[in-house]
């Protein structure tokens, strides 16, 4: 379960942010509760008026005049990518210019296998082929050794890259990324795509007029893939790039957008879950060249069955994704003890290394832990890791360094390798880190920003907020809150797969989607009172416009969040082993006609511990529910599947006697009783 956070707009500053923009009252509220205190804050954060000097950025003269200088004196030319859709794109654009500018010009994408990022055996092989510059995009920051070897091997070296600066730039004529430390451009936050696209600038004198209109839509669904900050500039390059998509003469991309399935106009909800993951998974579980070829083609047929191959690959990668979340489902059932960890530390056999990163975000939104999920291949491992909060990633994988063969990341995610007999003494040293760190382990948290009045539920709000968009890293799609909405009538949609509500909020009427939850599943009957974490868009239909309500969360009303959180911690403290106050075990010993109450509340219904305790809160702590189901477990009474919380009374098992629980033995003892 996610800690919920309620900002509250400043009238003072709404009125302000109103007085000094165009944005209507609602839209105002948004941004102040956002921590902005006037139009010009706001302006500075919305901004998208276009992309500075492309020779603002250090080197880049320099790396125009050596590319210019090689196309001219038809030196063959090679540009080397990357495998993921970052790093494909940037290829395809500036393989695209320059072959348009007559080069002779190739490129290379490594593919997964080899590695991130310029290889030794990769350069002696263009060394062999006549190449006599390498252009990096999206890579060669960090390639200090292999571009030795190619200076060596009497090529010279182009860097274009966007990832963090080391101690030690590689040698090259020229090394163009905003993160140098002496690089003069302001906006730092741009993809290896969007670096090219000032790289193409540049090489058109500084112009960005034709380069746009022909590469824009590449940089756009780049820039969204890669997950930078959709701030200034890249908001301009979003924006803009989508509607190039939408009328794009690539056929690559028109078939892309037709085999997904997305709908036009397009946002960046579309590109991020409809096209990205199809480019990536050519890298994943094909050949990144299949998705640059799709993106290069210039005839239909071919862009279509390019286009069809991509979407099996993405649905391999989702069945192998599944595969591995199911697997972690069976492990965790057979040993309900590890969701009790502070981290989770899960690893197994032959899982696929370029799917382990996704299987981490899924397993630590489930399970609300930092996760660190491992793949084992022979005597060797390597793993990918997931966060939230203030819980570094970065920081606890150094604290197992000496253990780690390899190792990177930063707050919120991390890649890193080791032997695999190491496994279990790395699990035990993040758990060290963890409880070192930190007592009470971080929460997830779902933000809203603001609680919702009925009157407020309009379409010209909502439509308010299309100044925003495109939505996306640092610039999320506004999150709001119902409070106290009465719920008419619970529907099954997709066979129960998903649930439709009717409710009725003060005087207006909606219908909430509540994706990938079951009406089984909800803890609700009709008449409840529920608060409900909302995103809120329009939708076009039979000609009129009306409001569709998605939902994040949903709670009974008057929920309290804090004595749930630490009810929650003292049982998982008490799971582990470690003290509690003497005073607490009174507290969470359920006593004979509690355990009765909630056998026979299981029996009545389909719950899961959580939801289940949505209909016991004014009664029982969390923390004594979850102690009475694991004794009536113990005792063989009940079933619970731990992956999907799942509870199941088991017909006919035979009667047990409660005093016999060791559970409860151990609670008695702490009590004296």
């Amino acid at each position: 379960m996610k800690k919920w956070t309620v900002r509250r707009p400043n009238d003072e500053f709404s009125k302000t942010i109103m007085r000094e923009t165009e944005v209507n009252k609602f839209c105002a509220d948004v941004l102040s509760a956002r921590g902005f205190e006037n139009g010009r804050q706001a302006a500075e954060k919305l901004a998208s008026d276009g992309l500075e000097d492309p020779f603002q950025l250090k080197d880049m003269k320099e790396a125009a005049a050596v590319i210019n200088e090689a196309v001219d004196s038809f030196e063959r030319i090679c540009i080397y990518g990357d495998y993921d859709c970052d790093g494909v794109t940037s290829t395809v654009m500036l393989f695209s210019y320059l072959e348009c500018m007559g080069a002779d010009v190739t490129y290379y994408i490594p593919e997964r296998s080899e590695g991130y990022g310029l290889n030794k055996d990769a350069v002696r092989k263009l060394a062999d082929m006549g190449v006599k510059l390498i252009i990096t995009v999206d890579n060669g920051i960090s390639a200090v050794q292999e571009a030795e070897l190619i200076y060596e091997l009497g090529m010279r070296l182009v860097v274009t890259d966007h990832h963090q600066v080391g101690e030690q730039l590689p040698q090259a004529e020229a090394v163009v990324d905003p993160h140098r430390p002496d690089c003069p451009s302001v906006f730092k936050n741009l993809c290896g795509a969007g670096v090219v696209l000032k790289l193409m600038a540049a090489l058109e004198d500084g112009s960005y007029d034709t380069v746009f209109d022909e590469y824009g839509e590449l940089a756009a669904l780049a820039t969204v893939a890669d997950i930078v900050e959709l701030s200034s500039e890249n908001r301009y390059i979003v924006r803009r790039g989508m509607k190039l998509m939408e009328n794009s003469e690539r056929q690559g991309m028109t078939a892309l957008i037709k085999q997904s399935g997305v709908k036009l106009p397009l946002d960046s909800n579309a590109v991020a879950f409809g096209l990205a993951p199809r480019i990536n998974a050519s890298g994943r579980f094909g050949s990144p060249s299949l998705a640059a070829k799709l993106l290069l083609t210039e005839e239909p047929e071919e862009a279509e069955v390019l286009a069809q191959e991509l979407d099996k690959l993405n649905n391999e990668r989702k069945k192998t994704e599944n595969d591995i979340v199911d697997a972690i489902g069976e492990y965790i059932n057979s040993d309900p003890s590890v969701l009790s960890k502070r981290v989770l530390v899960l690893s197994g056999e032959n899982w696929h290394h370029g799917v382990i990163g996704i299987v981490a975000s899924r397993i630590e939104e489930r399970f609300d832990k930092p996760t660190f999920i491992i793949t084992v291949e022979g005597d060797e491992a390597r793993g990918s890791a997931r966060s939230f909060g203030d819980f570094s990633v970065f920081k606890a994988l150094d604290y197992c360094s000496d253990l780690l063969t390899k190792y990177g990341g930063h707050l919120g995610a991390g890649g890193f390798s080791l032997k695999a007999a190491d496994i279990p003494a790395f699990d035990q040293k993040i758990q060290e880190f963890a409880a070192k760190h930190y007592d009470t382990m971080p929460l997830a948290e779902l933000a809203a920003d603001k609680a919702i009045l009925p009157s407020e539920i309009t379409v010209e709000n909502i439509e308010g907020l299309n100044i925003l968009q495109p939505f996306g890293e640092g610039s999320r799609q506004p999150v709001f809150v119902m409070i106290g909405a009465q719920v008419t009538e619970i529907m099954p949609l997709s066979n129960g797969l998903h649930t439709k509500l009717k409710v009725k909020y003060g005087n207006v009427w909606l219908n909430v989607l509540l994706f990938r939850r079951s009406p089984d599943e909800l803890f609700l009957k009709n008449g409840d009172s529920a608060d409900i974490m909302v995103t809120i868009e329009t939708q076009m239909y039979m000609g009129k416009k009306n409001i569709s309500v998605i939902a994040k969360d949903i709670r009974r009303h008057g929920f309290e969040q804090k004595k749930f959180f630490a009810a929650n911690d003292a049982y998982e403290k008490f799971k582990r082993g470690e003290a509690l106050p003497t005073a607490y075990y009174a507290r969470i010993c359920p006593q004979r006609q509690e355990l009765v109450y909630i056998y026979k509340l299981a029996m009545a219904s389909k719950f899961s511990r959580e939801t289940m305790y949505m209909t016991v809160s004014d009664k029982i702590n969390y923390c004594k529910l979850c102690l009475c189901l694991d004794i009536f477990e113990e005792l063989g009474l009940l079933k619970t599947d731990f992956f999907s919380g799942e509870i199941t009374v088991i017909s006919g098992a035979p009667k047990a006697e409660l005093d016999n629980s060791k559970i409860l033995q151990k609670l008695k003892s702490f009590i004296g009783s």
